[in-house]
């Protein structure tokens, strides 16, 4: 799609918002109106919308920057982003997380994900952040849980021997498959609940400057 562009997120944006999200995922509760105010207050240069060439919204890319060792045992989906508030935002931190990511199913193979994944390495680079971590929906692996664990099916999308709409897609734009969380998302049916961790590596990352969160950024 060469005339989708990418840009932040604004408050007159929430309702076309909401109404995507309820599109792409009709059995998980879209974000409510309250939170992706938050999101914006918080950390507005993390969040991020694809708008075609007439205006109209058709993806979301949304994060926070986190200190990733805090969380890098275990967590959910929940406790990392607050339910959904990023209270656990920390502008001092490395990371920037992943929060989510969605695109209207019309636009799928489009470019317009790609374009959304663009900006998030311009936000990492921007900023002097170490790296992007996420935990990605595995929306195939429902048709396998019967005979084998999430991390088995995993590991086969790596291997190329499945094809998953998600994860196959993150290992193409340049990330790494890192393991699997158990019970990340519980009203992701389709993953059963699970998730992949991958992480994209920022190699203009400078360690002996601090992070720095710009007022705006060149997407």
């Amino acid at each position: 799609m060469p005339n989708t562009r990418v840009r932040h997120t604004r408050p007159d944006d929430i309702p076309e918002l909401i109404a995507l999200q309820a599109r792409v995922y009709p059995e998980i509760p879209p974000w409510s109106r309250r939170k992706l105010a938050e999101q914006l207050d918080v950390f507005p240069q993390g969040q991020l919308v694809a708008e075609n060439e007439d205006g109209v919204i058709i993806g979301c890319a949304s994060a926070l920057i986190i200190i990733w060792d805090d969380w890098s045992d275990s967590h959910t989906w929940k406790e990392i982003t607050g339910a959904g508030t990023f209270e656990h935002h920390t502008p001092e931190g490395k990371t920037l997380y992943g929060a989510e990511v969605f695109v209207a199913p019309e636009a799928r193979g489009t470019g317009a994900g790609h374009k959304l994944y663009e900006g998030r390495r311009s936000i990492c680079r921007a900023m002097n952040l170490k790296r992007i971590i996420a935990c990605g929906r595995l929306p195939g692996y429902h048709t396998h849980a019967a005979e084998m664990s999430p991390q088995t099916y995993a590991q086969k999308v790596v291997w190329g021997d499945f094809k998953d709409m998600v994860l196959s897609f993150q290992l193409h734009e340049g990330f790494d498959f890192c393991g699997v969380i158990e019970d990340y998302l519980p009203e992701d049916k389709e993953s059963c609940g699970h998730a992949s961790i991958i992480v994209w590596i920022n190699d203009d990352y400078d360690p002996s400057r601090p992070t720095h969160i710009p007022e705006t950024i060149d997407l």
